[in-house]
């Protein structure tokens, strides 16, 4: 691997501009490159593609990649183009004669990576094409879309099982930001790659706020959030067209850039609004959740849920479109009883019933997580298997905690209850078993025998319910989505049950301020730089414009701010900054230089 790994890190610096991997982006390429399967779970903005662009550069071949979305494809083919690579989209967005150029392009091996959709890469004619060809791996993306368990489940990506059996001696890497455990057995296994090497590279998204609010009157609580933020760029998602139209003309009416975006809107307006947004004309999308997944936009600083999501993987992927330059950013939801009846409502509109069943316990652990009285991040890191021991100091109740209380009895009371009942049932069937309830189903199962029936008839069924769920967030419980929420005792749980551990837990807060908990930051590069970094981004839009690119492809705000922090003085200078490799140092290298030596000497 000497040799492979020498290389790899040469291709990161010289075309992508980074100067060392990130964990475990080196061991995934190195494996790719040797012609291993891998399937790669990372967090939005972890550098996900780098796993596969980086090998696409190692092997012979072109490297085929799955992508669900048009405007996600033009992104990275942009910037990749931009990076010097061979890149290239096979959409329904081309002409019938660049489509030909691009297939030309393709049998003449000129083209490093092709970008399909799953729709196009199932064509007959197109896998005919495919058999003729030196195919270097093929890299599936967003591929938590193949499993029934995830949240963007998609027919079509199911049939991309067919790949193994057709080019079986080709690599192939799936990729997705959000699986939890279930999600990723069924990925491997629709996909025929069982054997693949895994690597899950944690959850964690230490940059964004996470905030939530009980939602009161939610245009003004919008406009607080959103008051000193006309320059960021954001997204605000909500459930219906007619709200996102009206939340829309409202901001306009108070001076926000903002445009609404969803799928009743014609394709001409969809697109206008979305390119608008990727290129820095637009500051504010609100949307549903049409909007998004095709943006790899790295400067969105906020994302809010003006209305709850209906699963958690639907929350992290949207909160996750927040921040992907690594830049401190924020994601706010106004939670409310009302969106969770709407929620409901749209889930059982449904003729699936094993749909149905799976959404259901998927809004069940949104309202658990909208109800947290703990850290929100661990709360939201366990749901994904990604265990935390301590808090994360940058949510609402960190910054905001609830008033604590010690329930180490009450957490034994539980766990008790959950191990004599067998692990076999559901938060609400072990609480009317603490509360000595008399039931059918508790007399027939001779639940009523157990030394925990009953021993915790002293608090109602709301305030167990609050406990359960605390005891979940933090790693007690596990609540197994494939058998109907089944609660199971963690290993956590033993001390716990030896009396080894305390547990501390928080009262529910009957109110909480809606305005601002998160902590107002200045502009990104704060007060020394801030004229500079608003100067390289002036720059930056000049140069994109000219190029009719968005302008995180020429540079990211990540880029800019450390160009502004440390103001380098040459070429070789330039190119020790992040972000910054030897094909993007010979097209933008003097221009930026020049700009950064200018206000040296106006300072």
């Amino acid at each position: 691997m000497g040799i492979i790994t020498s290389t790899i890190h040469n291709t990161l610096k010289t075309v992508f501009g980074f100067h060392q991997f990130r964990a475990p982006q080196q061991e995934v390429i190195e494996r790719i490159v040797a012609g291993e399967d891998v399937f790669l779970v990372m967090p939005t903005g972890g550098g996900k593609s780098l796993c596969y662009q980086i090998p696409a550069l190692h092997r012979d071949g072109v490297a085929i990649v799955v992508s669900p979305l048009i405007a996600l494809m033009k992104d990275q083919v942009d910037a990749l183009q931009d990076n010097g690579v061979r890149a290239a989209c096979l959409n329904s967005s081309l002409t019938s004669v660049e489509a030909r150029q691009v297939l030309r392009q393709i049998h003449n091996n000129e083209l490093d990576l092709l970008y399909v959709a799953p729709e196009r890469l199932l064509l007959p004619d197109f896998l005919e094409t495919l058999a003729t060809l030196q195919l270097a791996l093929f890299a599936i993306d967003e591929a938590h879309c193949i499993s029934q368990w995830g949240h963007d489940f998609r027919p079509d990506y199911v049939k991309l099982g067919q790949i193994r059996n057709l080019f079986p001696h080709v690599p192939i890497v799936a990729m997705t930001a959000t699986a939890d455990p279930e999600t990723r057995k069924d990925i491997v296994s629709q996909l025929g790659i069982g054997h693949a090497a895994q690597f899950v590279a944690g959850f964690d998204r230490p940059n964004i706020t996470y905030t939530v609010v009980p939602k009161q009157k939610p245009l003004v609580q919008l406009s607080r959030f959103l008051k000193g933020r006309s320059d960021e760029a954001g997204i605000i998602y909500a459930l219906s067209r007619k709200r996102v139209e009206q939340i829309a003309g409202q901001l306009q009416q108070a001076g926000f850039s903002a445009a609404a975006y969803h799928a009743g809107l014609s394709d001409t307006e969809r697109n206008r609004v979305q390119n608008a947004f990727r290129r820095d004309d637009l500051r504010i999308v609100v949307a549903t959740v049409a909007f998004g997944m095709g943006i790899d936009k790295p400067n969105v600083r906020f994302v809010v849920h003006y209305d709850m999501p209906k699963s958690i993987e639907s929350y992290y992927q949207e909160t996750g479109r927040a921040g992907r330059d690594g830049l401190p950013s924020e994601a706010l939801m106004l939670f409310g009883m009302g969106d969770v009846m709407t929620a409901r409502s749209l889930i059982e509109n449904s003729d699936n019933a094993e749909r149905v069943r799976i959404e259901i316990q998927k809004l069940n652990a949104m309202v658990a997580y909208g109800e947290a009285l703990t850290c929100r991040r661990r709360a939201l890191l366990s749901y994904f298997g990604d265990q935390r021991e301590h808090d994360c100091g940058n949510c609402d109740i960190c910054t905001d905690p609830p008033q604590r209380f010690d329930a180490t009895n009450q957490a034994r009371q539980a766990l008790s209850c959950v191990y004599r009942v067998g692990e076999r049932f559901g938060v609400r069937y072990v609480i009317d078993v603490l509360r000595g309830a008399k039931n059918q189903r508790i007399t027939d199962l001779h639940h009523y025998e157990l030394s925990t029936y009953g021993i915790g008839s002293g608090q109602s069924a709301v305030e167990w319910e609050n406990i359960f769920r605390q005891l979940i967030h933090l790693g007690y419980l596990a609540q197994d989505v494939t058998r109907y929420s089944v609660l199971g005792l963690t290993p956590a749980a033993r001390p716990v049950l030896r009396g080894e551990t305390e547990v501390i837990l928080g009262h529910p807060r009957a109110v909480i301020k809606a305005e601002g908990k998160a902590k107002r930051r200045g502009g990104a590069a704060g007060g020394l730089h801030q004229e500079l970094f608003d100067g390289l981004r002036t720059l930056r839009k000049q140069i994109a414009d000219a190029a009719n690119v968005p302008p995180f492809v020429v540079f990211s705000d990540a880029t800019l701010l450390e160009m502004a922090s440390s103001k380098p003085r040459d070429e070789r200078e330039l190119l020790a900054v992040t972000g910054v490799g030897e094909h993007k140092l010979r097209k933008y290298g003097a221009a930026f230089l020049s700009a950064i030596n200018g206000w040296g000497s106006n300072v």
